[in-house]
């Protein structure tokens, strides 16, 4: 594993605890700032795109002042540098609680891609892009295509 690779999978891990521990100074820390005619850009599960890091950022602080727990356990990550760019894609399997007060919990997975850049504050996030995989009731392994039907 290279330098890069570790610091990427580092930051990208502090990212997930961000939003696990609900610290909008830390997620604050870990996006990158616009660049002139660029903006970092943020689309969480059933989300339309959000451009500019304000968008961004208010968009986590309402995810964490409305979610009461979430755990996020990563797996299939794959992280891809091309000079000062990452590519990080990752599988979050997510354990999340319900409403105050009550006793159950769901479970759900997302496949996301996080673009990292290279700044002078190190790795920052660029772009975040989840997508929900969708849980059928039926025993088809996962990608098998029926065919018949």
């Amino acid at each position: 594993m290279s330098v890069d690779t570790a610091a990427i999978e580092t930051v990208n891990q502090a990212f997930y605890t961000a939003i696990e521990d609900a610290d909008l100074d830390k997620m604050t820390e870990i996006w990158a700032e616009d660049t002139p005619g660029d903006q970092v850009s943020c689309v969480h599960p059933g989300w339309s795109l959000l451009s500019g890091r304000s968008e961004v950022l208010r968009s986590w602080a309402l995810i964490m002042a409305n979610t009461t727990y979430i755990q996020f356990v990563l797996t299939d990550v794959t992280t891809t540098v091309l000079g000062d760019v990452a590519v990080l894609t990752c599988v979050e399997n997510i354990l999340t609680a319900g409403e105050e007060g009550e006793s159950s919990f769901a479970a759900g997975k997302v496949v996301a891609s996080n673009v990292y850049v290279r700044s002078p504050q190190g790795w920052q996030l660029w772009m975040h892009h989840g997508s929900p995989v969708l849980q059928g009731d039926d025993d088809e392994e996962e990608g098998e295509l029926d065919l018949d039907h």
